[in-house]
């Protein structure tokens, strides 16, 4: 997916260096990893005192994958949050008198590329937080994160990332543990007949992808949910009909997966070919744009997924931040949950960079995270379920819904939003 041409050179104040943009595609790709590029809003210098210094920036590093694999969903992320910061700058001009300044990394889905970016936003940058991608990068960054004392918002929301000690790691809403627990209390919810529904897993072999296996397991043998079979694969995998074909001999007449779009696509190709016709499944992260390209004649109607956010058809106010969001800045032009996500996770920023200096009069490290563990359902207007954070638990929220993903690019919620575990599941259709 091509990035908007101001996503390939660094904005800077006039007064510190002029603007170099990078040239081709190619270029720009190779260019990305390991460039950091800050999005900066160019404040207005008033007054009668030319010497005057304009306020220091607040400094996010954000580590996230723009050229390797499910590369969509880190440059979709990365316009999501890009374009909020840019809002904040330009609309609300920025924090405390403060522009926010987004310092970007390719990591490209690489631990030690991530880890060294990390380390770069600590040690250089003094940065004021960190955004760190997927479920290894966000574990393997944990100890310098905790070393250097900035708090973290992990993209992937793998519940391992907040074992103990959480130190300063966040999830900007409920773990894929939520999703399990949710994606299974739908499947009792509508199966019919007495014996326990039987559930395939279908996932990566890697940290992502073995995030809901645990946690599958756990809840099925307290919601009556029979667990068939485990069935992963490598991320380059191309053809899973083997993997296909072991779930339909196992008699899974559910397929929960923890993949990234190609790869579920690729699942559904393999499906068609045995003729094999189970409930699919997924997680929040199961669609991009590129899955709706790649899914013509094959999403169908097979796909649910737990999804924790606003759609436009909610209509709530924070929905209609994120249609301001595109709409004004031509970024994407529809709803996309990795967009969704990387304003959400920018929001949530914001709000501790506010909170922080409510409390402080200051924003540092060290304060936003007191800030942060001070969150008590904040409200972001229904774009994601209120954020609430303790000293104990970094969580967000356990709030969860099941929605129908149409080929046209559309969801549709087919159930309330509700706790799993705690509160009954309401179907809507």
């Amino acid at each position: 997916m091509d990035l908007p041409a101001a996503f390939f050179y660094a904005q800077r104040p006039a007064h510190v260096h002029k603007q170099r943009s990078i040239k081709g595609d190619h270029g720009m790709m190779k260019a990305l990893r390991f460039l950091a590029v800050s999005v900066v809003g160019i404040g207005v210098l008033c007054g009668s005192a030319p010497s005057a210094a304009p306020a220091a920036n607040i400094k996010v590093g954000a580590a996230m994958n723009l050229t390797g694999p499910a590369s969509t969903w880190g440059q979709y992320h990365a316009k999501g949050h890009q374009d909020y910061f840019r809002y904040v700058n330009e609309i609300k001009g920025g924090v405390a008198g403060r522009q926010l300044e987004l310092i970007l990394v390719d990591t490209a889905y690489k631990v030690p590329e991530a880890v060294s970016a990390v380390r770069k936003f600590a040690q250089q940058d003094k940065v004021d937080m960190i955004a760190t991608w997927s479920a290894g990068e966000g574990m393997n960054a944990k100890p310098i994160i905790k070393r250097y004392g900035i708090p973290a918002i992990n993209y992937s929301t793998a519940w391992e990332i907040l074992e103990p000690p959480i130190d300063f790691m966040y999830l900007p809403f409920g773990s894929y543990r939520l999703d399990c627990y949710a994606i299974l209390d739908y499947v009792k919810a509508v199966h019919k007949g007495g014996e326990p529904p039987k559930v395939g897993l279908l996932t990566y072999n890697n940290a992502y992808g073995r995030s809901i296996h645990k946690p599958s397991v756990e809840y099925a043998k307290e919601v009556n949910v029979d667990i068939v079979a485990i069935e992963e694969f490598p991320p380059k995998t191309v053809d899973v009909t083997t993997e296909m074909l072991r779930l339909k001999e196992k008699g899974a007449e559910y397929v929960f997966m923890q993949l990234l779009p190609a790869a579920i696509i690729s699942a559904f190709k393999s499906a068609d070919r045995l003729g094999y016709d189970p409930l699919f499944l997924g997680t929040w992260t199961s669609t991009d744009p590129d899955f709706f390209k790649m899914g013509k004649g094959l999403i169908r109607d097979r796909l649910k997924m737990q999804f924790p956010g606003g759609l436009p058809v909610d209509g709530t106010p924070g929905v209609k931040i994120l249609t301001d969001l595109w709409e004004r800045y031509g970024t994407v032009d529809s709803f996309d949950t990795a967009y969704w996500e990387g304003v959400v996770v920018a929001m949530i920023m914001e709000r501790a960079f506010i909170r922080a200096h409510e409390k402080t009069g200051k924003i540092t490290p060290a304060s936003v995270n007191q800030a942060l563990e001070s969150f008590a359902g904040e409200d972001f207007g229904g774009l994601v379920p209120n954020v609430t954070y303790s000293q104990d638990d970094h969580g967000a929220s356990f709030s969860a819904r099941i929605v129908q993903v149409n080929e046209d690019g559309t969801y549709v919620p087919l159930t309330n939003f509700f706790t799993p575990g705690k509160e009954k599941i309401r179907i809507l259709k």
